[in-house]
């Protein structure tokens, strides 16, 4: 056995694929499905803020595609909202500060949902949670999994509908966030009594480092596949 690191890309099974906007657009993306058996979740990923760096590529993600088809048996899709470039291509578009990037979640649900995969949860990052917030009580989701929501686009008036939306809201915050700390994000969600905020000691807003990592695959593991955490740390 070899330790997982970084880098590491366990066995699965790895599509380029496109997604197909209503309002006429084509975003680049990946599907990652375990490779010797049928998914039993699926994470549909929103990347950070692309203004500033975000992609599907952006580490945590990249990573839970080239880790957890093997480790929990989840499909992973990862996209780039529109008119974002990564190595993979660059989606039609123009940023749209999370407005039109609603066409981009729907599409993305559709994909998944045609394709006959289970158990859709949302996982966004950052400007990602954003558009979790916003779109997901729009859509059969069964919960979304925010790390380091920012609350900066999303409302209060788009946190309560979660309130009327019965699926769990879970958000995952670096205690030493730059944007919005623990404490903060305790308030910012309070309009929503189910919702629980999962404070990660010493981390900052992009999970940096393998313990980082470790720590918010775990966390979405145990979220999505109750009793699968902790991962394994060697395969």
């Amino acid at each position: 056995m070899e330790e997982i690191r970084s880098g590491t890309i366990l066995p699965g099974i790895r599509e380029d694929i496109e997604l197909h906007t209503s309002d006429g657009l084509t975003l680049v993306g990946e599907l990652a499905l375990p490779a010797e058996s049928a998914p039993a979740v699926t994470l549909i990923t929103l990347h950070p803020l692309p203004t500033h760096g975000g992609f599907m590529d952006s580490h945590i993600l990249r990573k839970a595609a080239n880790r957890l088809p093997a480790m929990i048996s989840a499909a992973v899709l990862r996209f780039n909202t529109r008119g974002t470039t990564s190595p993979r291509g660059t989606s039609q578009g123009s940023f749209d500060g999370g407005v039109g990037e609603a066409a981009d979640v729907a599409a993305a649900i559709k994909f998944c949902a045609d394709r006959g995969l289970p158990k859709p949860w949302l996982v966004g990052w950052s400007f990602g949670t954003e558009l979790a917030i916003k779109y997901g009580p729009d859509h059969d989701i069964l919960g979304a999994i925010l790390l380091s929501p920012p609350l900066h686009r999303a409302t209060q008036q788009d946190l309560a509908r979660w309130n009327d939306f019965d699926r769990p809201l879970l958000a995952l915050v670096p205690e030493l966030d730059e944007f919005l700390p623990p404490a903060e994000a305790a308030a910012g969600f309070a309009i929503v009594p189910k919702a629980q905020v999962i404070a990660f000691p010493d981390e900052k807003h992009l999970w940096v480092g393998e313990r980082a990592t470790r720590s918010v695959l775990d966390q979405i593991a145990e979220i999505t596949v109750p009793g699968s955490a902790p991962l394994p740390t060697s395969f």
